[in-house]
């Protein structure tokens, strides 16, 4: 039972991690966003694909 706990445990707080880190991108979005305006989209692909 112990193990079934620690286990829980785990899988909660992985998932808040998760959501913190998708808020986060949220913010981040925004502000390219805000700089970069309507080709931001864009710009996050190409640079994401430059990276893989």
């Amino acid at each position: 039972m112990a193990v079934q706990q620690l286990k829980k445990e785990e899988i909660i707080e992985l998932a808040k991690e998760i959501i913190e880190l998708d808020l986060k991108r949220d913010e981040k979005f925004e502000e390219l966003t805000e700089l970069a305006g309507n080709r931001a989209y864009e710009i996050l692909r190409r640079v994401q694909n430059a990276c893989l």
